[in-house]
């Protein structure tokens, strides 16, 4: 039994649009970072001499700063330390700083180092109010921000969206982007039908219906002209390549993904993590299946389209027959049988392929089992 799933109630989304700025603008931006990271590291300071303070007669306490306590103590550090970042900016740095102290239940955070080995990329926030989208003199879109117009490659065209909060940042080879945040339409996904979605290392993803994302070695591609580069110690070219082999990977993904989002209406994925295994032999092969960058994308791709997405444990997928519904003797069983890709379930007789097996598997339990024709609970073990 197939179930389909039709989109409706279409409404606004938040997205956030990532545009290359100019490399002349490099050094201006990277001065704004340095007054930033002095901002961060004020606050971190304050947040961690109020962590635990002694009070008579009851003991330490957490005071723990809030975002209002922050902005009233650190009122006047733009006069203090002659900084040139609007009053705006400062305040988008203590609300990101009282945010992820919140999200980490941190009362003291990282320190950010605007020089030496462990310098923190530069990233510069801003307010809705703090941007303006204006024409430069030869009519093309550019943002004034504290005071400056900063060009940038617009691939978007601003001038269609009207621009929320964000933030300029900086990657690892220097180049600065601007990010903002727009309200778009969501537009609703074609697809009916569900899939599930098995993650593997031998083909990076199969669906449910033989759909498959290949694995390509791109560490391998890249690794002799990585090695020269390091050895010769050219910082620039290694950051360069690095960058090259997570726009590979991105590339294969975003085609594989958007695909998955434009042609079904429900998604169920194996929340198979990446975590434990990158620590093994096997890291080089996680990596390269970016596991956790694919999931991450079906799942804003799935919101924007009002696609329904979900991830379930995959526990046991492998193993069960997706036909009759138990664990057969005759089945993989654990990395020793890694290898072993086709097989037949000796309890009724269907012959499987691992993986589009564990995906039919996946989508089953996505549907509560009932919806493929799966009873529930399902049978025991079988073949003994």
């Amino acid at each position: 039994m197939e179930r389909s799933f039709v989109n409706r109630n279409m409404s606004k989304i938040t997205k956030t649009l990532r545009l290359r700025v100019k490399d002349k603008h490099a050094k201006s931006l990277s001065k704004s970072a340095y007054e930033v990271n002095q901002v961060w590291n004020a606050a971190n300071e304050l947040s961690a001499e109020y962590a635990w303070v002694p009070i008579p007669g009851v003991g330490f306490v957490n005071l723990q700063t809030s975002e209002y306590d922050l902005n009233k103590e650190l009122r006047p550090i733009r006069e203090e330390r002659h900084l040139s970042i609007g009053a705006a900016t400062v305040q988008s740095v203590i609300s990101q700083h009282a945010k992820s102290r919140k999200q980490f239940k941190k009362n003291k955070l990282n320190w950010r180092s605007s020089s030496g080995a462990k310098r923190a990329l530069g990233w510069v926030p801003f307010k809705k109010a703090g941007i303006k989208l204006v024409k430069t003199k030869n009519g093309k879109n550019a943002i004034r921000f504290n005071g400056e117009v900063f060009e940038h490659w617009d691939s978007y065209d601003l001038s269609k969206y009207e621009l929320g909060t964000g933030s300029f940042s900086e990657d690892a080879r220097g180049r600065w982007y601007f990010n903002v945040t727009v309200k778009v339409e969501e537009k609703a996904s074609s697809g009916t039908k569900s899939i599930g979605i098995d993650l593997g290392l031998k083909t990076v993803a199969t669906g449910s219906d033989g759909t498959e994302l290949n694995r390509r070695n791109i560490t391998g591609e890249f690794a002799k002209v990585l090695a020269v580069a390091q050895r010769a110690n050219k910082k620039q070219r290694v950051k360069a390549i690095h960058a090259k082999i997570k726009h590979s990977r991105q590339d294969a993904l975003h085609k594989f993904t958007t695909s998955l989002v434009e042609n079904y209406g429900a998604i169920f994925v194996g929340d198979v993590s990446s975590n434990k295994l990158v620590k093994t032999r096997l890291a080089k092969s996680v990596l390269d299946s970016g596991w956790g960058m694919l999931k991450d994308q079906l799942k804003y791709k799935a919101i924007a389209r009002s696609v329904i997405y979900e991830e379930v444990n995959e526990r046991n997928t492998t193993q069960r027959c997706s036909h009759c519904g138990v664990i057969p003797r005759s089945s993989p069983k654990g990395r020793v049988s890694l290898g072993i890709r086709e097989w037949t379930c000796c309890e009724c007789g269907v012959a499987h392929n691992r993986d589009v097996n564990a995906a039919k598997n996946i989508l089953a339990l996505g549907h509560e089992r009932l919806a493929v024709g799966i009873p529930f609970p399902l049978g025991g073990e079988g073949c003994q």
